[in-house]
């Protein structure tokens, strides 16, 4: 009943912010943590491992059926999912399995792929929507020059408001965002249309301050120039399709490691911490505005969850993982006590996060 009444709560709420938007929240939210849960649930099936739950959402099971021995859930709470495997549970670690169809009998290295197939499907799956992505097109800055900052080498060149750089050091230039990959200390030779003309301007960028990733001030070479606005679609198709995929791909795993790193690390402020709020709402925002913005973000949620769903904390894939590699490496299981305690705190830890992570949302929500 309780359950229930949440989703009635999360419905009515999300509802009233985010209009008919809110369903392709949803939808995306219950169709990453499927495909989540089908990476387990093929890994371990492909090993002759039972799998009796496979759920979509947590609570009480609006929909259910047994198929195969393998009861299949939609459950009430759409913020989580899980598989249940025949002799694996996490409360009760002491009541193992040794039964032939048992995840109890496993080897270390076959436990972990079953563990590992879980985040691999949430990155597969970033992938393929990022081959849809290029095959529908990808909307980015326009390589045109808007301003020019004061003294800027840009500027001093002869370089003017409205040139649109076809190259840079001979290497085509089709977005605004391609420019600054290439800027390094040494000097550059731009191929720029101005009007009717193609013209040739030869210039040294100059270290300043600017931002990253993480609005934080870093020394980098600059030319000292801004976008005009101007919007260009661009198009990826056959092995481009796959290159730009396997490029974004690794982009957005490297983000979010790095911010990951810097949050442990204290490099950037723990309020930059977001959760599920932040990401209904960027989500519900991304539907409103059209199909491949909102599969942007889809694909980027999708490797969100792979690459958290792998840190080691006990109670994740991670955690897992690492209790495994633990047996490999030294021939023994884990003790029962210490898996517990680990658990309990890793459990402890998650929630709190969560807690934490809420309260930045609400605050964020509330300004």
């Amino acid at each position: 009943m309780k359950s229930l009444l949440l989703l009635v709560a999360i419905l009515v709420l999300g509802f009233k912010f985010y209009s008919v938007e809110f369903l392709a929240t949803l939808l995306v939210i219950s169709f990453l943590i499927f495909f989540h849960e089908l990476g387990h649930f093929l890994a371990a099936k492909s090993l002759g491992v039972k799998v009796e739950i496979f759920s979509i959402g947590f609570g009480k099971a609006l929909i259910q059926k047994e198929i195969k021995g393998t009861n299949y859930r939609l459950s009430a709470l759409p913020l989580g999912g899980y598989v249940k495997l025949k002799g694996q549970d996490d409360f009760n670690p002491s009541e193992e399995n040794y039964e032939q169809d048992s995840y109890g009998i496993l080897t270390p290295l076959k436990k972990i792929y079953i563990l590992f197939a879980g985040p691999f499907f949430n990155l597969f799956l970033a992938f393929l929507l990022y081959v849809i992505i290029a095959y529908l097109g990808v909307q980015k800055l326009a390589p045109q020059v808007g301003n020019l900052s004061p003294n800027s080498p840009a500027l001093q060149a002869g370089i003017k408001s409205g040139d649109r750089i076809l190259e840079l050091n001979g290497i085509k230039i089709q977005s605004f965002d391609e420019i600054s990959k290439l800027v390094t200390n040494e000097p550059l030779t731009l191929l720029v249309k101005r009007g009717e003309e193609n013209l040739i301007f030869n210039l040294t960028p100059k270290i300043a301050t600017t931002y990253n990733e993480f609005l934080q001030a870093v020394q980098k070479p600059i030319i000292g120039i801004s976008p005009s606005g101007e919007n260009v679609v661009l198009y990826y198709k056959g092995l481009q399709s796959l290159k730009y995929a396997y490029e974004e791909s690794l982009n957005a795993a490297s983000l979010i490691i790095r911010g990951i790193i810097k949050l442990i690390t204290t490099d950037i402020e723990a309020k930059n911490l977001g959760g599920i709020i932040t990401m209904v709402d960027i989500t519900s925002k991304a539907a409103s505005i059209g199909i491949s913005t909102l599969l942007i973000i889809t694909a980027l949620i999708s490797v969100n969850l792979g690459i958290l769903n792998l840190l080691p904390i006990p109670m994740l894939d991670g955690g897992h993982i690492l209790f495994n590699l633990y047996e490999l490496v030294f021939r023994r299981k884990i003790s029962l006590k210490t898996f517990e305690y680990l658990s309990y705190g890793g459990m402890v830890l998650l929630f709190g996060l969560m807690l934490f992570a809420t309260y930045n949302d609400i605050m964020r929500f509330v300004k």
